[in-house]
């Protein structure tokens, strides 16, 4: 660890509507996966923080769930935990995917209210997928987008590939206060293991059957035991809301729960550096969105 004289740190949120890009970006940046990427929507239920060093600084990334109208209270609570992201942080970076003509209406809103943000905090404009649009479109949505809001900066990336993402770091390097470190150098999220080992799963079914399946699933872990060789026995329980959701990842003879829970158990060994013995069941609780124990587990206000 560097000098604490020298040091920087700081938080940047990441907000913007959902499949933006927003995780996909924070994964890149920190270099591992800390949050869960999939085709579907609101996927990120709560604020993650994935933790970056460069050099003397280190920069606390908050991934927050989409900007969304929010209807029912899990949405609510969601819709909330990202403004919340937003006001914690030293800076926010908006992203928005430059695929779209222009803004829409629900843009439009989160637009003005971030350009009354910019009067006392510094936000970018992170235009995302770039490598899919031509310049000229791209320069007229950056001009649009400008006049609408004055932004600090304005970044064209690919999230997913990579591009561009190091220029977004190297702004928001130049932004966060001096002061010591608020995370150990090897650690690169403040999400606690066994929630992050639960999320993996839950992308592992929006993977494998997000057009079948909705977001509105919760996985919880019943069983974490470590035995002395470091290898460790996980036992998950897959919520849904309907009888046939419970059908659907079951699959015919349990097929897809097996392949969900293998390609789970890949992820996790990778991401825990051991071996792991994951055992997945499927249980209907129907108003699992109603226990204020889950909203508290990921870190949202259950009365939002």
């Amino acid at each position: 660890m560097t000098e604490q004289n020298t040091q920087k740190c700081g938080y940047v949120a990441v907000i913007g509507a959902p499949n933006a890009g927003k995780s996909t970006l924070v994964n890149q940046l920190v270099g591992q996966k800390v949050s869960i990427v999939s085709p579907k929507v609101q996927t990120t239920r709560n604020r993650i923080m994935g933790i970056v060093i460069e050099g003397d600084s280190q920069v606390i990334l908050i991934d927050t769930p989409g900007l969304f109208n929010a209807s029912s209270r899990l949405e609510r609570a969601m819709v909330s935990a990202a403004w919340t992201g937003a006001e914690d942080g030293d800076m926010i970076a908006y992203i928005f995917d430059a695929k779209k003509d222009k803004p829409n209406k629900g843009d439009l809103q989160t637009i003005e209210r971030l350009a009354d943000v910019a009067k006392s905090r510094t936000v970018f404009l992170l235009l995302n997928k770039v490598d899919a649009i031509a310049k000229p479109k791209l320069l007229k949505l950056a001009a649009m987008m400008n006049d609408l809001c004055p932004f600090a900066a304005t970044f064209m990336i690919s999230a997913q590939k990579g591009d561009g993402v190091k220029d977004v770091l190297k702004e928001c390097i130049k932004h966060i206060p001096e002061g010591p470190w608020i995370f150990e150098e090897d650690q690169i999220s403040d999400m606690p293991m066994r929630l992050l080992a639960a999320e993996l799963t839950r992308e592992q079914v929006f993977l494998q059957l997000h057009e079948e399946v909705p977001y509105e699933i919760t996985v919880e872990n019943e069983v974490w035991e470590q035995f002395d060789n470091g290898s460790i026995k996980l036992q998950q329980t897959i919520h849904v809301t309907r009888d046939n959701l419970k059908a659907i990842i079951l699959g015919k003879g349990g097929q897809r729960l097996r392949e969900i829970g293998m390609r789970a158990r890949k992820e996790l060994e990778e991401m825990l550096g051991t071996t792991v013995h994951l055992k997945l069941f499927v249980r209907v609780t129907e108003k699992w969105k109603d226990d204020p124990l889950y909203y508290s587990e990921w870190g949202l206000d259950s009365g939002a």
